[in-house]
C-alpha cells in the first residue's frame, strides 16, 4: 500500500488520538517526566493532538492554532535531560504498543519521533 503521509499511514486522527490519551497516562506516572506537567493535563493533550497530526502529514492543526510549532524554543523553559528524552520516548513507545500498529510503523513513528526528542535537550542535569 502507498499512503500520501505518515498520517494516512497510521490511520489518521483516530490513531493520532489513540496515541495522545494512551501517551500521557504514563507521562503523569513517570517519576522524570510527571513534574514538568500541569496538574490540568487536557490543554497538553490537545496541543500534543494538533502538532502530531501536523507532524505526521495530517492537517496543520497545531500552526493554524498556534503559529510555527518552533517546538525546541518552546520546550526551553523545561529542563529537558537525555533522561527525560529517553523517559518520553519509552512513554510513547507504550503507548503506540497499545495502538492497532504494526511493528513496522510503530517502529517507524518512534523513529520519527525520536530526532525532536533529542533536539529538546537542553541540559545535562
Amino acid at each position: 500500500m502507498n499512503y500520501g503521509s505518515v498520517y494516512e499511514a497510521i490511520g489518521g486522527a483516530a490513531t493520532v488520538r489513540k496515541m495522545v490519551e494512551g501517551f500521557y497516562p504514563k507521562v503523569l506516572q513517570h517519576p522524570l517526566l510527571a513534574p514538568l506537567f500541569p496538574e490540568d493535563i487536557t490543554p497538553v493533550m490537545d496541543k500534543q493532538y494538533m502538532f502530531l497530526t501536523q507532524f505526521f502529514g495530517g492537517p496543520t492543526l497545531y500552526s493554524d492554532a498556534y503559529g510555527h510549532p518552533m517546538m525546541r524554543g518552546r520546550h526551553l523553559p523545561f529542563p529537558i535531560t537525555p533522561a527525560r528524552a529517553e523517559a518520553w520516548l519509552d512513554c510513547m513507545r507504550r503507548s503506540l504498543d497499545e495502538t492497532e500498529l504494526s511493528e513496522e510503523l510503530k517502529a517507524f513513528v518512534l523513529e520519527r519521533l525520536s530526532g525532536p526528542a533529542h533536539h529538546f535537550v537542553n541540559t545535562e542535569e
